[in-house]
């Protein structure tokens, strides 16, 4: 017991980097949190905190030991608020990171999510990066492939498919192609990720078959900004390969037709991430469930 008693304080403390402060979020006084955070690490014959006049730094042993004491104290609230809100409509607030590539998609199935639950404060907070779920107290991101933290729980909201698109003025001037070999006589528009990469296509092998592979084209315009490349396509500027959920307005509105449709390859899946059992709390949980049965009604995915 004394080892969970002291994990707080020494928390408080790690952040902060100062006892005082520390005691002021603990409302307890500074002599408390300096006698809860030695015995702790008496009882882990480690020293965590290294303590001047002036300030408080990590030791090695107290950086590996903040990482587990920040994930065991992030489940410890979410059981009891689980308990707590057990037989209560879901309440309070909730931080949800998402992509700017999913904001168009998502935004308005959040809003109707608030609408539903009128007690839910929605943080929705746009990055195209991984969140630290715990340093960043995010409660759900929403993230495009695959899995890199298997600490987190997933689930997964959508698959996808790659989509070739070009506008109907482009295809009138310079033929459609029947084949993505065929795409080296064409003018194609290309995605650069965050680390300078150009994202080559992906098509599969027969139609409708189930191999896919990659098809190198050379980039007449290459951008960094996803719906860049369907503004572009939409210009007349080329074809362009995006996500399916990507191009829905555009192909409703007609400025945008798909070509080797049925060459078309599987695209990475969307999931839904979050800390163990942040998923059992009634307000996170409400968020996942909108977001399952709303994406699951769009047919076209």
């Amino acid at each position: 017991m004394d080892l969970f008693t002291g994990v707080l304080p020494f928390l408080h403390v790690a952040e902060e980097r100062s006892f005082r402060k520390a005691a002021e979020r603990l409302g307890v006084t500074v002599a408390a949190v300096s006698k809860a955070v030695r015995k702790l690490e008496e009882e882990l014959g480690a020293r965590l905190l290294e303590r001047t006049s002036r300030q408080v730094a990590l030791t090695s042993e107290g950086i590996a030991f903040l990482e587990r004491a920040r994930e065991a104290v992030a489940q410890i609230r979410a059981a009891r608020e689980t308990v707590a809100q057990a037989h209560r409509a879901p309440r309070g607030p909730v931080t949800v990171s998402l992509p700017f590539i999913l904001g168009p998609v998502l935004l308005p199935r959040l809003a109707r999510l608030q609408a539903r639950h009128p007690q839910l404060t929605l943080h929705v907070r746009m990055s195209d990066r991984l969140s630290k779920l715990v340093e960043e107290q995010v409660d759900v991101a929403i993230r495009v492939g695959g899995m890199e933290d298997s600490s987190l729980v997933a689930r997964r909201l959508i698959s996808t498919r790659w989509m070739t698109l070009a506008s109907p003025a482009y295809l009138a001037r310079h033929g459609t192609p029947e084949h993505p070999s065929l795409l080296e006589r064409h003018a194609c528009l290309k995605f650069v990720d965050p680390r300078g990469i150009t994202r080559e296509w992906h098509f599969r092998e027969s139609p409708g078959g189930d191999k896919a592979g990659v098809v190198r084209t050379r980039a007449a315009i290459d951008v960094d900004h996803g719906p860049a490349l369907l503004d572009l396509a939409a210009a007349g500027a080329g074809l362009c390969q995006v996500l399916d959920f990507m191009s829905d307005a555009r192909l409703r509105e007609g400025a945008l037709v798909e070509v080797l449709a049925e060459y078309a390859a599987e695209g990475p899946p969307v999931h839904a991430l979050c800390l163990p059992g942040r998923q059992s709390v009634p307000r996170v949980r409400a968020l996942l469930q909108h977001l399952v049965e709303e994406l699951r009604a769009v047919t076209a995915w």
